[in-house]
């Protein structure tokens, strides 16, 4: 993120820029920067399914696609995109959902954005939630951000992952509950107790699509929801809130806004 502030002031001449990135985090690295980089240019992360010296490796293909995305005049004023298997997505919906697949990239629910095909880069759709350059996310001033932890629900789990969070410190914690939105049943005293804590909790789920909506239980428990943020995302936008507040319904307008 800081060669993209310095090329940006350093070369006038700059008009996009774009990344190439590992697949396995690339959509964190994604969603970070199209909340985070307050840069007035097109950002296009690229990876590769298949690296390059693999039989058929889709990279050499990707990183050319990604380029012409990054030249096309429609991409600006769309965020960090997410550019795959001739696919354009936004970064806040996307997700890797296969180990190997060249399709692994999709946005559940609502679709990519677009696609680029030997004569033209098209796009049928613009994402709505605020992002890049256009936030009031500002890390200049910081050495680091407000620790936020995961913890995933399943059958049997007794809130042993919550306690240790809170022990090493957590200022947040994102809960991957059951669908559609449910905290595992040995989870709910100790993430109450972080709430009385100060701790800001925020439910998203494990199910992979779909919204969290702010149920009864969850309401009285002073738990938030991170709407259709999938857990590695909704914990990245919960760490740079905590970063500028800890007042909780600040925190919710951000996860309605972004």
């Amino acid at each position: 993120m800081a060669r993209c502030w310095e090329w940006v002031r350093k070369y006038s001449e700059l008009q996009r820029i774009v990344i190439t990135h590992g697949t396995a985090t690339l959509e964190e690295t994604a969603y970070f920067l199209n909340l985070a980089l307050h840069v007035d240019v097109p950002i296009v992360i690229v990876g590769a399914q298949r690296p390059m010296n693999a039989l058929s490796s889709d990279a050499g293909l990707n990183l050319v696609n990604a380029i012409r995305v990054a030249a096309s005049p429609a991409s600006r004023g769309l965020g960090v995109l997410v550019m795959l298997n001739d696919e354009i997505h936004a970064a806040r919906e996307v997700t890797k959902t296969s180990t190997h697949r060249l399709q692994a990239f999709r946005t559940p629910e609502f679709g990519l954005l677009g696609t680029v095909d030997g004569d033209s880069v098209t796009f049928y759709r613009t994402p709505v939630r605020r992002c890049m350059p256009d936030t009031e996310f500002a890390l200049a001033p910081l050495d680091s951000l407000p620790r936020v932890d995961i913890a995933y629900a399943y059958a049997g789990t007794n809130g042993t992952a919550v306690r240790a969070f809170l022990e090493a410190g957590a200022e947040g914690i994102v809960s991957a509950g059951f669908a559609p939105g449910f905290v595992g049943p040995g989870e709910r005293e100790p993430l109450r107790e972080a709430v009385e804590s100060g701790v800001v909790v925020v439910v998203s789920t494990r199910g992979g699509s779909g919204r969290v909506f702010a149920n009864s239980f969850n309401v009285e428990s002073g738990f938030l929801s991170a709407d259709n943020l999938n857990p590695q995302k909704a914990r990245i936008l919960l760490s740079l809130g905590l970063s500028i507040t800890r007042d909780r319904e600040e925190i919710a307008r951000m996860f309605a806004e972004y």
